[in-house]
């Protein structure tokens, strides 16, 4: 028979939240005090269990008359909300004012271990054990005798609902149906503190694991489906989800636990966070290193998949933690940890610490949402930049640092060394191959921020050392050296992103190697103006010439060759011979034409080094001035045949300065 007229509705099964709240304050005092549970510990785990372990006793005592009125405790209060929703019937009797019982008196359903109900259902089921109530056997975690005897309090209460028992008081089946209800939540509760404990420090042993296992695959099969008059009694309790929100939480709590004290280092600094993640992945690994060797084997025999479920927990917790730890990080060095253990520890094949045991059994969510990875690289990025810029500069400081010590270059292999490109190098390869183990966007984008950074440095780093007083023959072929093993090693070794870095190294290359001549030159220009004098008649002026040489071509030793030559043109090799026949022609009338062919063959010849050659000839001022003319009109010929391309693109005197002298002008004057 039905309820529905007299009863609108029944109490849906409780959640795990909603267990927890049945223990009042005024409970919890009573239960420190109380003597009835055999572990303080355990009610501290659990918390409620107690206070209905002993409300259930008192609901059987109070049907054999040994409870006061007043001390009905927590059945009565949970009685009063079904009360509450009782209607009165037209054929019926009302519910009595203020909560009083109808005529059968106290509810008469037993926990296991009490006396028969009142209204005269026939004696203790067979199978129960003697003595031992529901919540005696939910306290000694003896589930499935516990479940047995809830099943048949649920099955009598059924066939009294079904035989009429309580038409005449429908509200003494709905506090029944609270009793067991209350039961049922307690049995729930008692999962929860088993898997709350397993992965603690005392553990559970493995027989109340397959204990557990089994009452939720009995519950399952007791409570299949929903009944199709919507009767609680056969609402399905569904603990397997308890039993896997109680596997959330743990793993939840657990992973909050791990690097607790490392907490408040991880804002000061990635040391810190370095090891909260450290601990954190030590916890997860011992945990799921346990569950599978130990809690997945009891499990199984039930059929529950504790690995799965414990693994997608813990996934999510730790998951979770990292999203918090992500909004806090701060600096190029924690967000790197971060990534670098989201990618390298946790995602690593053998995290924990075995071949035989992976934690890619399933398809897993991304450790961090998609959007998280990609602000947290980056966020990096932009700190890494930074960070390498500000190395380049230390890069530098190191440098000036030796030329003011006045530290002469090492020689290493036979050429002048500098530590610059070492220390480049090292710089570059250390950041790419750190980006590398995150992602290969991520390396090449470091890859990218690296390449213009030294695009930058190598200005700053021309002008710094040609404006220190260290410019000399040995560290002007040490600079020389370091940028050409930039410009062949980085090329080969990341082609494709330092390309854009050759012209700036080549262009180092030649002011470095242009200062070098410079250098020589000065060294040998008064040397040279003696030779235009009588004096090297009778002095030997050539000697401190060929030392200068000589010592400038030990210099050029320890300097690296250049791997590719200006240039395979013939045509360069006739400037000698022409500039020799003008110095040379014994017939001076024949000196034109010898100026005529140097200006065909070099059109990019000016006019001062047309006067530097006839200089060195000593013709007089007459004929210099009938030579230099000749010259001009030449020359602007040659310029027309440079513009329209008819030279041929012929250039080798544009680079050659000609030095300013007195005695050069007054000779040729």
């Amino acid at each position: 028979m039905s309820l529905s007229p007299t009863v609108t509705s029944w109490p849906e099964p409780h959640s795990p939240e909603e267990s927890d709240k049945l223990q009042t304050p005024e409970q919890d005092t009573q239960q420190a005090s109380s003597g009835d549970m055999s572990s303080t510990h355990r009610e501290d785990t659990r918390p409620g269990l107690g206070t209905l372990r002993r409300a259930f006793s008192r609901a059987g005592r109070r049907a054999l008359g040994q409870v006061p009125g007043e001390d009905v405790g927590l059945l009565r209060r949970s009685s009063h909300f079904l009360r509450s929703l009782r209607r009165p019937r037209d054929d019926g009797p009302a519910a009595a004012p203020g909560g009083a019982r109808g005529p059968e008196g106290p509810s008469g359903v037993t926990d296991g271990g009490s006396r028969p109900s009142t209204t005269g259902v026939g004696p203790e089921e067979p199978g129960q054990e003697e003595g031992k109530s529901v919540a005696d056997l939910i306290t000694e975690r003896q589930l499935l005798a516990a479940f047995e005897q809830l099943r048949q309090l649920e099955t009598r209460l059924l066939a009294q609902k079904a035989s009429g028992t309580f038409e005449q008081d429908p509200t003494d089946l709905a506090r029944r149906a609270m009793d067991v209800c209350l039961l049922y939540d307690g049995l729930a509760a008692e999962i929860r503190a088993i898997v709350r404990e397993t992965l603690g420090p005392g553990g559970v042993d493995a027989a109340t694991l397959a204990e557990l296992a089994r009452v939720v695959r009995a519950e399952e099969e007791a409570h299949p489906v929903p009944p199709a008059d919507g009767d609680f009694l056969l609402t399905p309790r569904r603990w397997r989800r308890h039993w896997e929100d109680a596997v959330t939480r743990s793993a939840q709590e657990r992973v909050r636990q791990a690097g607790a004290g490392d907490a408040a280092g991880a804002a000061e600094g990635a040391s810190g966070l370095a090891r909260l993640l450290a601990e954190l992945g030590g916890s997860v690994r011992r945990d799921l290193r346990k569950v599978r060797l130990q809690v997945q084997p009891a499990y199984s025999a039930a059929g529950l998949p504790a690995w799965e479920a414990y693994l997608r927990a813990f996934h999510g917790a730790v998951a979770q933690r990292l999203q918090e730890l992500a909004r806090d990080a701060r600096g190029c060095e924690q967000l790197y940890v971060l990534l670098d253990w989201t990618a390298n520890v946790y995602g690593s094949p053998d995290f924990l610490g075995a071949p035989d045991l992976t934690l890619s059994t399933e398809p897993l969510p991304p450790l961090l949402a998609p959007s998280v990875w990609a602000r947290l690289e980056s966020d990096y990025t932009s700190f890494l930049e930074t960070k390498i810029t500000s190395c380049f500069d230390s890069i530098l400081q190191l440098e000036q640092s030796r030329w003011v010590a006045a530290e002469a270059p090492d020689v290493l292999q036979g050429l002048y060394h500098t530590p610059l490109s070492i220390d480049i190098h090292m710089l570059v390869a250390e950041h790419v191959k750190a980006a590398g183990a995150i992602s290969a966007e991520l390396e090449a984008t470091t890859l990218r921020i690296c390449a213009r950074a030294l695009g930058l440095f190598l200005p700053r780093f021309e002008k710094a050392f040609l404006q220190s007083e260290a410019v000399s023959e040995a560290h002007l072929g040490a600079s020389i050296n370091a940028c050409e093993e930039l410009r062949t090693s980085l090329l080969a070794r990341f082609p494709g992103t330092f390309e854009e870095l050759e012209k700036p190294l080549v262009a180092a290359i030649c002011v470095f190697q242009k200062r070098l001549l410079q250098g020589l030159q000065y060294d040998v220009q008064p040397l040279f103006r003696v030779l235009c004098t009588k004096a090297w008649l009778t002095h030997d002026v050539l000697q401190p010439l060929m030392d200068k040489v000589v010592a400038f071509a030990h210099h050029l030793e320890h300097v690296a060759p250049l791997r590719a030559q200006g240039s395979e043109a013939t045509w360069l090799g006739q400037a000698i011979p022409c500039v020799a026949d003008i110095l040379g022609e014994t017939y001076k009338d024949d000196i034109g034409r010898h100026l005529e062919t140097l200006i065909g063959s070099y059109p990019d010849i000016r006019r001062d080094h047309v006067l530097a050659i006839l200089a060195l000839r000593r013709l007089g001022r007459r004929r210099n001035q009938r030579l230099l003319q000749r010259a001009q009109g030449l020359l602007r010929a040659a310029a027309k045949a440079e513009g329209s391309g008819a030279a041929g693109g012929r250039v080798l005197f544009e680079e050659i300065q000609v030095p300013t002298s007195v005695d050069l002008l007054i000779t040729c004057i």
